[in-house]
């Protein structure tokens, strides 16, 4: 079986807390050849400079710089910059088991498929309480990412040959949080499941980290892409249904500081939805 350079792509934002626990992840993947390309997406703070520290430390690294435009335009720039005939796109508050890479790609390279994705997405802080709320909301184990029943195919490619990325112009760039879906939906077809790839991705922390994400969640099309979906998302994220599901599931769940949660999860979700007939931007 040939091995194909693979081009890891990371579209990064005010990275430098946790940049260099996935260089240094990836680093150690038993996969060669590879390179990893950096997008800085116009950070604000020290993410650039803490690579530039990191770059004398590891092989084929490759930064890249653009105004903030969102992670769909990052990718792109990445991915045009790329020489692999695989891409990987990962996020920076990733690590990733050693053969991560290697499990991942296998299928690809076995002519099995042109993309994968992984089920095995643990939560790397799953004793955080606001991590477990989280999850709670989401109905999945405090532990994972996706439920272990999750379907073997999904529209969210982490591995794609770069000839099928290439040939549909990429992901959509719009900013918006649904922006990794857009393969799928121009190639018409879902990426298949790569078994044995292990790795962590942290969820939100803080109370501040939750509504920073929420905000963005909120304005995905799903939510706030029509006038309908926006009427719809209003009155499903308003204060009383919040706090009614808030108290409901802090008592099935064990978990009292889900009610604060809730609420101010759907609440930052809420105020996306009113800032969209604003016309606010969809970027993170």
């Amino acid at each position: 079986m040939t091995k194909m350079l693979v081009s890891i792509v990371i579209a990064i934002y005010n990275e430098e807390e946790i940049i260099q626990n996935c260089l240094e992840s990836l680093k150690s993947q038993t996969y060669k050849p590879l390179e990893i390309i950096l997008v800085d997406d116009g950070s604000r703070d020290k993410t650039l400079e803490t690579i530039e520290n990191l770059k004398f430390k590891i092989e084929n690294l490759i930064l890249l710089k653009q105004n903030h435009l969102g992670p769909g335009p990052a990718r792109n720039l990445g991915a045009s910059r790329a020489k692999g005939e695989i891409l990987v796109f990962v996020d920076a508050d990733m690590t990733f088991d050693q053969d991560f890479i290697k499990d991942l790609v296998d299928p690809i390279l076995k002519g099995k498929t042109i993309g994968t994705f992984s089920k095995n997405e643990m939560v790397a802080n799953k004793n955080n309480p606001w991590s477990i709320c989280w999850n709670v909301n989401r109905n999945v184990p405090s532990s994972r990412m996706l439920p272990e029943n999750y379907p073997d195919r999904a529209p969210v490619f982490r591995a794609i040959l770069k000839s099928q990325f290439d040939k549909v112009g990429g992901f959509d760039a719009t900013g918006e949080y649904t922006d990794d879906w857009s393969l799928s939906r121009k190639l018409n077809i879902q990426s298949t499941v790569a078994k044995g790839a292990v790795y962590y991705h942290s969820n939100p922390s803080t109370l501040s980290e939750v509504w920073h994400q929420a905000r963005w969640i909120g304005k995905n099309e799903f939510i706030s892409g029509t006038f309908v979906r926006k009427i719809k998302s209003l009155i499903l994220y308003s204060f009383p249904l919040s706090l009614v599901i808030g108290v409901y599931k802090s008592i099935v769940k064990g978990q009292i500081s889900f009610i604060l949660f809730k609420i101010w999860y759907n609440l930052a979700i809420w105020i996306s939805v009113v800032k969209s007939f604003l016309r606010e931007s969809k970027t993170k």
